[in-house]
């Protein structure tokens, strides 16, 4: 199994400007795997496929994930469409990763479906994205959705969908429609629990999830400090567990926590710094420090 560790930017950057580029542009000098940006309307963040095409334009091997993209709300036919095209322009590099959205009442707003009927949405546009990627006809007659007939193409030769999440709920979808798994804020311990209970469902669905498709997103601040709305969700998520067992604050302890997670057999890591550089010049020199600290680790 092929150890890849690729960088993330969460729902509170601020590169949306020429720096984005700039980071774009070091990943790919670096060797880094693969970028994830993160989707938040009200927020700086720039949107996830605008993001993606933007940087696949300017890279030839770089890969570029959603961590993630809010699906509940959106046209499943017309995003399957753009889906595919940027999966097929950028010579597949394109990470698919689909979530429910935050739960904050404007971004809910935002997307115009109440948070009880979000994994409902979710679990019927899943299916007709699928049924759009496989070249056929979609015939679909759901409470929500109903087709006869569309086709969409270009056609990907391989599009394989990574979902998050650690609830009960979660794991479950994730053994029924995923092909990866990306939690956060999860232990080595979490991560070996929850693949026995995606393995299961997946066998319940005659389905297979691929060894190497197990991963996580592992925040980090090498600064010690870490956001107070951060702190406080994961007081409220994890109160069992001291925050820099979820948050590593050095180098050291970012690479001995993704060797404790290969021991479990997790192979695949984005990392995502809580404490951004602000300036070019900055993201140069952290960067350049990421690469020496954590690509060696790769195999």
């Amino acid at each position: 199994m092929k150890v890849r560790i690729g960088f993330g930017l969460g729902t509170r950057t601020t590169l949306h400007d020429e720096r984005f580029g700039h980071v774009v542009d070091e990943l790919e000098r670096l060797s880094f795997d693969s970028l994830w940006v993160s989707e938040r309307v009200g927020g700086a963040a720039p949107d996830p496929m605008v993001a993606m095409a933007y940087g696949a334009g300017r890279t030839t091997n770089l890969k570029f994930g959603m961590s993630v993209m809010v699906l509940p709300g959106r046209n499943p036919i017309l995003l399957a469409k753009a889906v595919a095209s940027l999966a097929t322009m950028s010579g597949g590099r394109l990470l698919p990763a689909f979530g429910l959205g935050q739960v904050h009442p404007l971004e809910q707003q935002a997307f115009g479906v109440e948070r009880s009927e979000r994994a409902a949405w979710f679990n019927e546009s899943m299916e007709i994205m699928r049924a759009c990627w496989s070249g056929g006809p979609v015939v679909h007659d759901g409470e929500r959705y109903h087709y006869d007939g569309v086709t969409v193409q270009p056609v990907p030769n391989r599009m394989d969908v990574w979902l998050g999440g650690f609830a009960p709920s979660e794991l479950k979808r994730v053994g029924r429609f995923g092909d990866g798994w990306l939690p956060s804020f999860v232990t080595p311990a979490d991560a070996e629990a929850g693949r026995v209970v995606i393995e299961q469902v997946a066998a319940d669905h005659d389905r297979e999830i691929e060894d190497d498709h197990y991963g996580v997103l592992i925040p980090y601040s090498l600064s010690g400090e870490l956001p107070e709305v951060l702190m406080a969700g994961l007081a409220k998520r994890r109160p069992d567990l001291d925050p820099t067992t979820l948050v590593p604050t050095t180098w050291d302890d970012l690479q001995g926590l993704i060797r404790q997670f290969v021991d479990v057999g997790t192979t695949k890591f984005v990392v995502l710094p809580m404490n951004e550089p602000h300036e070019a010049d900055d993201w140069t020199s952290h960067l350049d420090e990421a690469a020496e600290a954590l690509l060696p680790l790769e195999t």
